[in-house]
């Protein structure tokens, strides 16, 4: 299983589609995203403290789980292979540069795990249409 950022932000803080995410995390073998993800995500959490949606205290237990769950999960580097794709992807698919980085990762993985099948979820439907265009199943 394949998360963008919209769907990890879903398993830290509570919001709609939290309670979906959890489902799948917990029937999946194998959770990769791409290592742009996490500074992505303490963006959103820090913004959403920021707004007043989290206390100082609660963003603190929302990163230290975070923090706590890395190295469950596989995690897609940004190297220059996945930076070119994403590129294409961008321009193929008008999706913003962290959304061509998700999807370009997934893709990585996608062919790292060929025939086991890799699940895409993301909260974005653009980004979501583009996966589907590219041949991962959408969650």
């Amino acid at each position: 299983m394949y998360v963008d950022t919209s769907a990890l932000v879903k398993r830290y803080v509570e919001e709609p589609g939290s309670d979906q995410v959890d489902r799948v995390l917990a029937a999946a073998t194998v959770v990769a995203t791409s290592r742009v993800a996490y500074p992505e995500a303490r963006a959103a959490f820090a913004r959403r403290a920021r707004e007043g949606g989290l206390t100082r205290p609660q963003l603190k237990r929302v990163v230290a789980r975070l923090d706590l769950e890395l190295g469950a999960w596989v995690w897609v580097e940004l190297d220059a292979a996945v930076a070119r794709e994403a590129g294409r992807l961008a321009e193929a698919h008008a999706l913003c540069g962290f959304d061509a980085i998700h999807l370009s990762s997934a893709l990585v993985l996608k062919a790292a795990f060929t025939g086991q099948g890799v699940s895409f979820m993301a909260f974005d439907d653009r980004l979501g249409r583009a996966a589907l265009l590219e041949g991962l199943a959408e969650v």
